[in-house]
């Protein structure tokens, strides 16, 4: 009972969360109506060109074409709730968000030439969880494994090297190793590209294919892992160490309990949580890409397309995808909690 009360209580919270955020970020959003300046402007430039392409428009008198062009654009204004109270229309931009309809880009388009907002986030959506994601989980995955024997060897040259490593890596951004490694091995050594998802042109088989994109993917990808995997390793022989100290396991030591039991059992449980936490925000945060990282390696992936959009002040784009990365972190957050809940029984107890 107290498992389904919990359950409840904290999915009604996320969700309630993930409606208050995206609320709050329609209305910072269309501050002052410039949105929906946009939204009109564009309407009308479309009307006008739609008039100005038909030759049965051609002939008539340029009041009346004007007026037919300012009733129309006024019709499609009225079909979009753009000429509704403000209040009102942050409501329907809720709507619209929660239910992903993310309107039209002005500026940029898909590779197939479609303006829609969400066609365009997930034509991009692939090549960044390839890279990031696969980055993210192999650098977690490393850190935590080095992470857990620094702290068996604290204090040790290993461990003194690890967290020097860390110290630097953390400090450079991973853009900067990126134009390094750029210079390194693809002017220098020419073993890889300098950047591109595929050679030109790409190869016709499948597997040629997939290669090649491999081939592509290396370098960003050690960039990744090389620059974060030493901050891992040194977070996890933090917490690892720290929760070593606790009075839980000098008891467990003190009744002679076998030290991978102390490790597994009374060590690493309690750890999880902050563990678990990097993991998944570092995962969620992975599906929305690098900015300046993709920008280097020329990788068509969603922080690209940030810097794309910023560049062109392509409004929709980056609400869209700031909307999608909202929904990302919500249901993040919500399966943490649900974890967490599992992990540790005080929580679900609501002590």
């Amino acid at each position: 009972m107290a498992s389904s009360r919990y359950f409840i209580k904290t999915v009604v919270s996320r969700l309630l969360t993930l409606v208050l955020a995206v609320y709050i970020t329609v209305i910072v959003a269309n501050a002052g109506g410039y949105i929906d300046v946009i939204y009109k402007n564009q309407i009308r430039f479309a009307v006008q060109s739609e008039i100005a392409r038909n030759p049965s428009f051609a002939n008539l008198p340029p009041e009346v074409r004007d007026k037919f062009i300012e009733e129309r654009v006024q019709a499609i204004i009225h079909s979009r709730g753009l000429d509704k109270p403000f209040i009102v229309r942050t409501l329907i931009y809720l709507r619209d968000a929660l239910t992903l309809n993310l309107g039209r880009a002005l500026v940029l388009r898909s590779a197939s030439g479609s303006s829609c907002v969400r066609d365009i986030i997930l034509e991009r959506l692939p090549q960044t969880v390839l890279l990031f994601t696969t980055g993210t989980i192999i650098y977690a995955v490393l850190g935590i494994y080095l992470g857990l024997y620094m702290a068996r060897s604290a204090g040790k040259l290993f461990d003194k090297a690890m967290t020097f490593f860390a110290m630097v890596t953390s400090v450079v951004p991973a853009w900067f190793f990126g134009i390094f490694f750029i210079l390194l091995f693809s002017f220098y050594l020419r073993l890889f590209p300098s950047g591109g998802l595929l050679s030109v042109p790409p190869p016709t088989t499948p597997l040629g294919y997939f290669a090649d994109i491999l081939y592509h993917m290396a370098l960003p990808l050690f960039t990744w892992v090389f620059t974060f995997f030493g901050y891992w390793a040194y977070i996890t022989r933090n917490i690892v160490i720290q929760v070593s100290e606790d009075d839980h396991v000098m008891v467990a030591r003190a009744k002679g309990l076998p030290e991978k039991l102390v490790l597994f059992k009374y060590i690493l449980r309690p750890s999880l949580p902050p563990i678990v936490t990097n993991v998944a925000l570092a995962l969620v945060g992975s599906w929305t890409g690098a900015i300046i990282t993709e920008t280097v390696f020329e990788w068509p992936g969603v922080g690209r397309l940030y810097y794309e959009a910023i560049e062109s002040l392509d409004a929709p784009v980056v609400i869209g995808v700031t909307t999608i990365y909202a929904y990302l972190l919500t249901a993040t957050i919500l399966i943490l909690d649900l974890i967490y809940g599992i992990l540790d029984p005080r929580i679900r107890a609501g002590r």
